[in-house]
């Protein structure tokens, strides 16, 4: 039977799955996804803090809330053996501490989202230990890529 477009669909789509679920079977892959979107979500944010955009609580809520629903998910994207990217070994090496710092992350933007700031002034003393906390978390469990 020659070859037929239907088969070339086929294979397309069969690739395309396997692609995906390789991804998806890529802690370090979804670490780097993750954390761009927290990036992401952090722009805007810091703008407003150092006053180079206008205050605007739906963007500050929004990014807040990018940041909770990283904060569920990243803990869980480092099991034994998927050491590389930019996480640094400290990661395994300190469990403890790097699951502290997680949770004083996640603390910290439970507690932004509750304040629910209304002004940049409020956003300022809601959002800053947020910031302060993804630094800390930054200095000892994050390997800077030479790019950036």
């Amino acid at each position: 039977m020659p070859f037929q477009f239907s088969h070339l669909a086929i294979l397309i789509v069969v690739g395309f799955i396997g692609v995906s679920a390789m991804a998806a079977d890529d802690p370090a892959h979804e670490r780097h996804e993750l954390m761009e979107d927290v990036r992401d979500a952090a722009k805007p944010l810091g703008a407003m803090l150092r006053g180079e955009a206008d205050y605007d609580h739906g963007t500050v809520m929004a990014s807040l809330r990018t940041f909770e629903a990283a904060g569920a998910r990243f803990g869980n994207l480092f099991p034994d053996g998927s050491q590389g990217g930019e996480a640094a070994p400290a990661v395994w090496e300190d469990r403890e501490g790097f699951d502290e710092a997680l949770s004083t992350w996640r603390a910290a933007t439970a507690a932004a989202i509750e304040a629910s700031p209304g002004s940049l002034e409020e956003a300022k003393v809601s959002v800053g230990p947020v910031f302060q906390s993804c630094k800390d978390c930054h200095d000892s469990y994050r390997i800077e890529e030479e790019d950036e």
